[in-house]
């Protein structure tokens, strides 16, 4: 089973969880909060949040778990702990998988990242331990796919999970689909336009070629009429064989 197909398994666990909560259940909405952040395979929350139930925690003495979910959903490391005065302590567990959506969120940006913006964004000391976390709590999970390059130190994202859309995303994203979709339209009338000068110009080379062969012919019967001609045994002059070429250029 691949990651797609994992995390809407798990996302249909806890849709169906939150919404089958009690009225007035905060304090369950709030541990299956924590349940979410802290699953090992789940990576997507805007679902989640989207249930009503979970909505109504906002106001409560548990909004602040509302808060925490949309910061998993949205946010890095270090924007937590810019707010983490008004969040909720992490557990390990929840610590680990919001470093792990830090670098998808990193690799949506660019796909070259260099270990000093990586270590610095998930507080790494070395690149021994950067490296270990990229390959066992990054790759070998399946979230990405990339390369290791100690030389240049950076890791090389070939493939990233992609993360819930931030508010007002979705509107970029049209837009920028837009603006290649009008871009592919521009190539391909340019390529068109190129495809058919192509054509007329081996549509005129085939028909020069054939007038010139034409021509040769016409110069062929015109010598061997000449030759065998009893009306006409002069030598034919340099003149005459200059006059015949001319006739085929």
């Amino acid at each position: 089973m691949d990651i797609e197909e994992k995390q809407a398994e798990h996302i249909d666990h806890f849709v169906k969880r939150a919404s089958s909560a009690i009225n007035d259940s905060s304090v369950s909405l709030a541990n299956l909060v924590v349940d979410a952040t802290s699953h090992p395979s789940l990576f997507a929350f805007s679902e989640i949040l989207s249930v009503p139930n979970i909505l109504q925690l906002r106001g409560t003495e548990h909004s602040v778990y509302l808060d925490l979910l949309q910061m998993f959903a949205h946010g890095t490391w270090s924007e937590y702990k810019s707010n983490a005065s008004n969040l909720p302590q992490l557990m390990p567990e929840q610590v680990l998988k919001l470093k792990q959506l830090t670098v998808l969120t990193l690799a949506e940006a660019t796909k070259v990242l260099p270990y000093d913006v990586l270590m610095h964004e998930l507080d790494v000391v070395n690149v021994r331990e950067l490296e270990d976390f990229l390959i066992n709590e990054c790759m070998y999970v399946g979230i990405v796919r990339g390369k290791l390059d100690q030389l240049r130190r950076c890791f090389e994202v070939q493939f990233a999970a992609g993360r819930d859309l931030r508010p007002g995303q979705l509107g970029n994203m049209l837009h920028t689909l837009s603006d290649w979709l009008s871009t592919s339209d521009n190539l391909l009338i340019t390529i068109q336009d190129k495809i058919k000068w192509a054509d007329t110009m081996s549509e005129l080379d085939k028909k020069h070629k054939k007038e010139n062969e034409e021509r040769l012919e016409e110069v062929k019967n015109a010598l061997s009429l000449k030759k065998f001609s009893p009306m006409s045994r002069r030598t034919w002059t340099s003149e005459d064989m200059d006059y015949s070429l001319n006739m085929v250029e």
